[in-house]
């Protein structure tokens, strides 16, 4: 489950090429993008020195792009055909690896310890979303209901339908619909009772 909320925050800060539009959108500065990148990689418990380049940048988030498109699938049957495709094009075979005694043996989908950050990311992305789909049988995640925001999040694994990437964005919808039901007044069984209301009222 971490491996997949890493694979979607790395997506969200990445989509800062004009697909993220809104306040929740990444930097376009590729200084700032590369030095949020690197927050989260640190953040998900990669050690230093991370040496990310521009060039890693621009290949993630060309990895990023595709990433989103396993996020957008309607449906567990495209989500799998998508992690599929990405599977076959872009992800070596299963492999076991302790990283030289400096970790627990785990499996990678990489070429190698030390592939470059977009291989890396796309393998480990896609591995863990398979496992997500294999394990729940439906859609790893989904993007953000909000209108402002383009931001990819992880579902969970019960309970309500998730709609929204954060707390914040769900607020900030449910405000702004009040405030539009608000603009357009009482509805028409709204008016119904209140007339009726009112007439009882009279008697």
């Amino acid at each position: 489950m971490r491996s997949a909320q890493r694979a979607a925050a790395l997506v969200n800060v990445l989509g800062a090429d004009g697909a993220a539009a809104g306040p929740t959108a990444g930097p376009t500065d590729s200084l700032a993008l590369r030095t949020e990148l690197e927050a989260v990689l640190r953040a998900y418990g990669e050690a230093d020195p991370l040496d990310v380049c521009a060039a890693d940048v621009a290949d993630m988030r060309a990895v990023a792009a595709r990433l989103r498109e396993v996020f957008a699938a309607p449906d567990v049957d495209a989500a799998a055909t998508r992690l599929n495709r990405l599977l076959a094009e872009g992800c070596g075979p299963v492999r076991l690896t302790a990283h030289g005694g400096g970790s627990p043996w785990h499996i990678h989908l990489d070429s190698d310890d030390r592939a470059p950050w977009a291989e890396w990311f796309l393998a480990s992305s896609c591995m863990a979303l398979a496992v997500l789909v294999w394990d729940r049988q439906r859609p790893p995640g989904g993007l953000c209901a909000s209108p402002r925001c383009a931001n990819v999040y992880v579902t969970g694994g019960s309970g309500a339908e998730r709609r929204y990437c954060s707390p914040r964005c769900a607020t900030r919808e449910r405000v702004a619909e009040h405030r539009r039901a608000k603009e357009r007044g009482p509805s028409r069984s709204d008016r119904g009772r209140q007339e009726h209301e009112g007439r009882e009222e009279n008697r």
